[in-house]
């Protein structure tokens, strides 16, 4: 018997268990498509929802681990059947230089057609 919470700390999913346990609590996953506590036993064959800002990540149960393992043995304790990534999570991040200013309307300019936002065109 695992609990939920130790199980997503145990395979990696999470950094440390308060933060699973956390994510549990604040309705961020799902097992088998219903809300639960962290506390909630698992088994193999479960279904792990989790969101993510952009998107949801889904996880099929096949080992229950009771400790945290090396990377390699924790890919093994799960299948991902997740959507693959949104190409808009992968998009850069526009960053100025520390000390640089306020924006001028020419790289405003810039950082909106980097992120994908044309200028709106002006009717006549």
């Amino acid at each position: 018997m695992t609990r939920l919470d130790v199980w997503l700390w145990s395979v990696r999913l999470f950094k440390t268990r308060s933060l699973a346990t956390n994510a549990v609590r604040g309705g961020h996953l799902r097992l088998n498509g219903s809300p639960v506590k962290p506390a909630h036993v698992v088994k193999p064959g479960d279904r792990v929802s989790v969101k993510e800002p952009g998107w949801v990540r889904e996880f099929e149960i096949v080992e229950l681990l009771h400790k945290r393992v090396g990377a390699p043995i924790a890919q093994k304790a799960y299948r991902d059947l997740s959507p693959e990534r949104p190409a808009y999570l992968a998009t850069p991040v526009a960053r100025r230089d520390r000390g640089a200013g306020r924006p001028t309307k020419r790289d405003r300019r810039a950082i909106d057609r980097l992120r994908g936002r044309e200028e709106a065109e002006i009717p006549d």
